[in-house]
């Protein structure tokens, strides 16, 4: 069955496969109904064939109706058997899928989401979703502090081969992003590929934990406005980005080379954010080389490079952006 069908759908179009399936055996039955006996009262009316077509099909055969002819018999031996199984398969698939398959999601959720805190939350799992858990993964983040939801199971599968749980749902429902431990969670990287989707996962994420940090994609730019007042911390357009580097790459490839180096994590140079250490409290942004401060904040204030000297020297909770060599640079 097609991926993404309500339990409901499934149990209706395999219903209806059933009732196909005995409408072809009984229409064989009945063409063919000379080469049956009742052993009742030796005559076969359309009630008895209906009758023989349900305990054939089932297995059940109470022996009062049997094939005598040759080709009677080779019809239930070679037809009728197979739709037999094919009825028996139907009924184990659905078995399977509406009621072990359901008990087994909820045992494996139950044991993932108690091993979730301050993870990371990864709503779509499409280009934009799998580089970014790429570059977690790259970046250091566990696998196990990541977690992928996508409506399409072949994503929940590619994500299961990096070792990043996942599983399939829409992301946009309040219950799913609860399932996801979203009051634990330490972010959420929404990429959902629409920017309505995007939209109604940011408000429902904002709402459920008001302090977790939201990274949002944004497919159009004018809607980079809307995700800033819907509470999101980060917006991206990865389209107006990648604009803006093919304009550059006419006429300054080097420029564009070194970009790719400083963003990605097996380069050569790296941007790190991270906080004042008691340390270097006290000293001026020169004191940090061979790191050099490229931004400062201090609480409600940004200091741009060319302005650190008002800052004065380094304070606790002082926020830094510093260009440094990469760790994990591969030359």
């Amino acid at each position: 069955m097609p991926n993404g069908w309500s339990p409901a759908r499934i149990l209706g179009t395999r219903l209806l496969l059933v009732f196909l399936l005995f409408c072809f055996v009984f229409t064989l039955l009945w063409v063919d109904r000379d080469g049956l006996r009742d052993q009742v009262d030796g005559e076969l009316s359309f009630t008895d064939v209906v009758y023989f077509t349900m305990i054939t099909v089932t297995t059940v055969g109470y022996g009062d109706i049997v094939p005598v002819s040759t080709r009677a018999r080779l019809l239930d031996g070679l037809v009728v058997t197979p739709v037999r199984f094919a009825i028996w398969f139907l009924f184990l698939g659905t078995a399977y899928q509406l009621i072990i398959r359901q008990y087994m999601e909820e045992y494996r959720m139950a044991k993932l989401q108690a091993n979730l805190d301050g993870h990371i939350i990864v709503c779509g799992f499409g280009h934009t979703g799998m580089s970014a858990s790429k570059e977690l993964l790259a970046r250091g983040t566990s696998a196990k502090q990541i977690l992928v939801i996508d409506r399409l199971e072949e994503r929940v599968r590619l994500a299961g081969t990096l070792g990043i749980a996942a599983f399939q749902a829409d992301n946009t429902q309040e219950s799913v992003l609860r399932d996801a431990v979203i009051d634990k969670a330490k972010a959420v990287i929404i990429a959902a590929g629409v920017d309505d989707a995007n939209a109604l996962i940011l408000l429902t994420a904002r709402h459920l934990n008001p302090k977790v940090r939201i990274i949002v994609s944004a497919k159009e730019e004018e809607n980079v406005k809307l995700f800033k007042q819907g509470g999101a911390d980060a917006i991206l357009s990865p389209a107006t980005f990648g604009g803006y580097i093919l304009a550059a790459a006419v006429d300054q490839g080097h420029m564009v080379q070194y970009l790719d180096d400083l963003l990605t994590t097996g380069g050569h140079v790296a941007l790190v954010e991270r906080t004042v250490r008691p340390d270097e409290i006290g000293k001026s942004p020169a004191e940090l080389h061979p790191d050099l401060l490229l931004r400062l904040y201090r609480k409600t204030t940004m200091y741009s490079y060319l302005k650190l000297n008002e800052a004065g020297p380094l304070q606790q909770d002082d926020i830094m952006v510093l260009f440094t060599s990469s760790p994990t640079g591969t030359g």
